[in-house]
């Protein structure tokens, strides 16, 4: 069976309560048993329960709509902490704390991520002078700019 990823989009949009939940990823794989997988978050984190309770509603709207002899597997999920950031509203919760960004350019800067806006993310780099480092001024990066942010997990 063939699922249409822009009705299972519209599906999942309904199956959100609220505008507190985001989508940051849907894929539908064209397997002889198709795997959905949702990836959701919110700008305070994303638990368990939150996932289990998408699933369940998004799960009932699918078999509404392809009958519930359709074979499916379906995954809702959070973004690992290895994950990039994909939507602007991630950058919110990770105030304060490190981001690896490579940007369009083809430039890398590594910093404090101080504040987000509407058109992009303040962030204070820290830079290698020597043996040290140095935080410069924080500046405004756009998030046209950004092609990929990841935060730095630091275990200390």
């Amino acid at each position: 069976m063939n699922f249409d990823q822009k009705r299972i989009a519209e599906m999942l949009q309904d199956s959100l309560t609220g505008d507190k939940l985001f989508v940051v990823n849907l894929s539908v794989s064209d397997a002889v048993r198709p795997k959905i997988t949702v990836t959701l978050d919110s700008e305070e984190g994303l638990g368990i329960d939150e996932c289990a309770q998408v699933s369940r509603r998004l799960a009932r709207r699918i078999d509404e709509a392809y009958g519930e002899d359709a074979t499916y597997s379906l995954e809702v999920t959070s973004p690992g902490a290895d994950q990039p950031l994909a939507n602007p509203r991630q950058y919110t919760r990770h105030v304060g704390r490190t981001l690896s960004l490579k940007l369009a350019d083809g430039t890398e800067k590594t910093g404090k991520l101080e504040a987000t806006e509407a058109e992009g993310i303040q962030l204070a780099e820290v830079v290698k002078e020597k043996s040290k480092q140095k935080t410069l001024p924080t500046v405004l990066v756009p998030f046209t700019d950004i092609q990929e942010a990841r935060v730095v997990i630091s275990f200390k």
